[in-house]
């Protein structure tokens, strides 16, 4: 098993999130610790490399940023959790392929141990319950590493992903941990994710502090609680 340094982040703006991603990967040497980070965006859209602006349909007041990430255009905002993933991706035997599954089977995982069932697509990265997307992927492979990762919608509102086609997917339905029935509260529900990650991925977790370039981005407010049925 291979350490990995886990750091939770509460809150940070996607950009420059995004730029230390690139920084790490480029500094990396064969030493060079694995790393999860876990955390909220504000509200954004964001594009894949091959993303068709097409796809976002009415941005609004949500900024959209190109990334250089894999996939189409997808949504982060408050109630989501996003786990960025920079993996020596040689030194854990991996391929794209192997690790875009492992990746998805650790969160089909994390949902089993609460009573959902979920899968992935082969036509389309992510995890899905009864057809509606619940986790979405977005990854890039450098230098033989990987940076970006994923995103699961933990309790938050679900109308800005209207404004989209998710994925470049029209129509896609998505859904939340908490319209499933998990009412788990975020520390926890991370720590779970992170710890059925790594096992997937062949990685012990070191829980480590903020990074140097770390600033709580507390402009947002609390994440929106879905409406009682």
């Amino acid at each position: 098993m291979n350490d990995a340094l886990i750091r939770y982040l509460p809150r940070v703006d996607y950009t420059p999130c995004w730029q230390a991603m690139r920084t790490l990967t480029d500094g990396r040497t064969a030493d060079t610790a694995d790393e999860l980070w876990v955390l909220e965006h504000p509200p954004v859209f964001t594009l894949g490399q091959a993303g068709k602006p097409e796809h976002v349909l009415n941005a609004g007041d949500i900024p959209v940023v190109n990334s250089d990430r894999g996939g189409q255009v997808t949504y982060h905002g408050p109630g989501q959790t996003v786990i960025y993933l920079m993996l020596d991706i040689k030194r854990l035997g991996l391929g794209s392929r192997g690790l875009v599954s492992a990746i998805e089977q650790g969160i089909i995982d994390f949902l089993a141990s609460h009573g959902i069932n979920a899968a992935n697509r082969d036509d389309a990265p992510g995890v899905y319950v009864n057809g509606a997307k619940i986790a979405s992927l977005g990854l890039r492979i450098r230098r033989g590493a990987s940076y970006h990762g994923l995103a699961i919608n933990r309790d938050m509102d679900l109308s800005p992903w209207q404004r989209i086609n998710p994925c470049g997917h029209v129509g896609q339905p998505m859904t939340t941990l908490s319209e499933q029935g998990v009412m788990l509260d975020r520390h926890t529900m991370e720590q779970q994710l992170v710890t059925l990650l790594a096992k997937r991925l062949g990685l012990t977790p070191r829980t480590a502090p903020s990074p140097d370039w770390y600033n709580d981005s507390s402009e947002f407010p609390p994440a929106q609680q879905s409406p009682a049925p």
